[in-house]
């Protein structure tokens, strides 16, 4: 007989500015962890040859990864890009297919892009007080499009798992990039 596992109420310090939290440590994701992700390879490896910067970072909660449970904590995206495109998580879909998510804007200024296996695409736009709804089935991939971190705040069902392989082989079908000033939403060259 297996003993169910308790969770007792507790509380957590995010900073609601810059999302970080002296409780936890962060994961974080350099560049030449991205590798695959960006569109202009080549302007990834002149990058690299400078430097090593850091792309995002995020806080997550270690409960257990059971029904029943919620995960949260914050994304830190930072801002730069690679050619002519933002920076950017790898963007996940949930292993658990039908997973719902929320994001809540802190700070910063970015994009949400979303797909689901049937080729159906969005992008919200991220701002201080916005949140985004994540509906079930959607890769998500948070985009920095301004001068500062952009901060969010996300949740979800604890037991969801994260599938990034499907994202690292497939990719997404549009980008998010600067052309002439402004961004723009433009085809993936690269999409299989």
């Amino acid at each position: 007989m297996s003993k169910e596992m308790t969770i007792n109420p507790f509380t957590m310090y995010f900073d609601l500015k810059n999302g970080m939290s002296n409780e936890r440590s962060s994961t974080k994701r350099y560049l030449s962890n991205m590798k695959g992700m960006f569109a202009d390879e080549a302007a990834l490896e002149r990058m690299l040859k400078n430097g090593d910067p850091l792309v995002y970072e995020f806080y997550e909660l270690g409960l257990p990864e059971t029904p029943g449970e919620l995960l949260f904590g914050t994304s830190i995206t930072y801002p730069g890009k690679v050619g002519n495109e933002y920076f950017m998580t790898k963007g996940h879909f949930h292993t658990i297919l039908d997973t719902a998510e929320v994001y809540y804007c802190l700070s910063g200024k970015g994009y949400m892009l979303m797909e689901n296996p049937e080729g159906n695409w969005d992008v919200q736009e991220l701002t201080p007080g916005k949140a985004v709804y994540v509906p079930p089935r959607y890769a998500h991939r948070s985009i920095n499009a301004g001068n500062e971190p952009l901060v969010t705040f996300f949740v979800f069902r604890a037991d969801a798992g994260h599938d990034y392989g499907t994202i690292e082989t497939k990719g997404y079908r549009k980008l998010i990039v600067e052309k002439d000033g402004k961004v723009e939403i433009v085809d993936n060259p690269k999409w299989k």
